[in-house]
């Protein structure tokens, strides 16, 4: 599959939402490993973007979180596009 760029964007972007809601909730990676029945491996590859997640993985993920996954998409996309758009801004 070729590469694009905006799809990775936001992928990473994804990845540091599912920490930033993690490390916010305060809970540890085997925990959240644990409650969404995914090893801790399978989750901290998730989030340092060594492994693209299956969409039940997300699921798990986001639902061990107690966030949509629609959420974290949406800001992520929000997010990527702003910069985006920031930096056309500065390009002009």
């Amino acid at each position: 599959m070729p590469t694009d760029p905006l799809r990775d964007a936001i992928s990473s972007q994804v990845a540091r939402l599912l920490k930033e809601e993690r490390q916010k909730r305060g809970i540890s990676l085997n925990s959240i490993a644990e409650i969404a029945g995914l090893s801790r491996q399978t989750v901290s590859y998730v989030e340092q973007e060594v492994q693209s997640p299956s969409l039940d993985t997300l699921l798990r993920i986001t639902w061990a979180l107690e966030v949509e996954l629609e959420q974290i998409i949406a800001r992520a996309r929000k997010a990527v596009l702003m910069k985006r758009g920031a930096n056309l801004e500065r390009e002009k």
